[in-house]
């Protein structure tokens, strides 16, 4: 073996054990938390690569709360009506500032971008104040509203993005048909939009079903909060214990169907997210 095959089998070889690497601290937080879940209480605090006892009895004392039950409704709710208005009104500004031409559009999309930059806690107060008059407090619309409005810039800027790579003689085409601005958003545009649309919507379903800040500040009762919350608020036999199964049982609960939707959606989240990065 010559030095040149060396050195790239080696390089090779070491490339592989750091991919392995990574993938061991990204995915070991998660496996031993799915292996917490089926310990009993009593091996809770005995590390073990294996559980030497398997149980489900943290599964069956998490889903026994009504509270828990209704929190996992409120996140669905909540994080569905996020992905459905993000994406329509996503799509309807993204075919303005991506196919209609007028005097300061890149401002805008320069300003839809900075409002992203924003953290949360830097516009906590007032966003309270604008839910509270609205009253929306102790409401699925204030989240709805709040969440709204961190997502939609990413979501704009995305498919905006994707909507100035789609051919200008689809347009035109539709036009010479008669078409509408409205018809050619959802007859034209809409089935080409697929993958950007998937990738946006994962990642708001994604954000609004993980946020912690809004729904801990913006919510009062456990009919109306969300499972990052009730996660949190998970009590144990008394005020001195943490009960360390349940929340990984909840834990683990909440976090499959995301894992899920990510490896079914998964080409076109690479897809939608690579769009207009090559103009073809």
């Amino acid at each position: 073996m010559t030095s040149r095959q060396f050195n790239k089998l080696a390089t090779r070889i070491g490339f592989w054990l750091l991919v392995a690497f990574v993938a061991i601290i990204a995915v070991f937080p998660f496996y031993y938390a799915v292996i917490t879940s089926f310990k009993p209480s009593s091996d809770l605090f005995r590390v073990e690569l294996w559980p030497s006892s398997w149980s489900l009895a943290n599964y069956v004392q998490v889903f026994s709360q009504k509270s828990f039950l209704q929190a996992i409704f409120n996140s669905i709710l909540v994080a569905t009506s996020v992905v459905f208005i993000a994406l329509l009104l996503g799509i309807t500004a993204s075919y303005a500032l991506g196919r209609v031409r007028f005097r300061g559009r890149t401002t805008v999309l320069l300003v839809i971008l900075g409002v992203s930059m924003f953290p949360q806690v830097a516009v906590l107060s007032g966003l309270f104040e604008v839910i509270r008059a609205l009253n929306l407090y102790n409401n699925p619309g204030g989240l709805i509203l709040s969440y709204t409005i961190f997502t939609l810039p990413f979501t704009v800027w995305v498919l905006t993005t994707f909507m100035r790579q789609l051919p200008m003689e689809l347009e035109e085409a539709a036009i010479m048909d008669g078409a509408t601005p409205w018809v050619t958003i959802t007859k034209v545009f809409l089935p080409l939009m697929w993958p950007a649309m998937a990738t946006t919507g994962l990642l708001a379903f994604i954000a609004a079903w993980n946020e912690f800040l809004f729904a801990l500040t913006f919510t009062l009762t456990d009919s109306q909060r969300t499972v990052p919350v009730a996660i949190a608020l998970l009590s144990g036999g008394s005020a001195y214990e943490l009960p360390w199964g349940p929340i990984m049982a909840a834990s683990v609960i909440v976090t499959v169907p995301l894992v899920i939707l990510v490896i079914i959606f998964q080409r076109r989240i690479v897809s939608g997210l690579t769009a207009g990065a090559v103009k073809g």
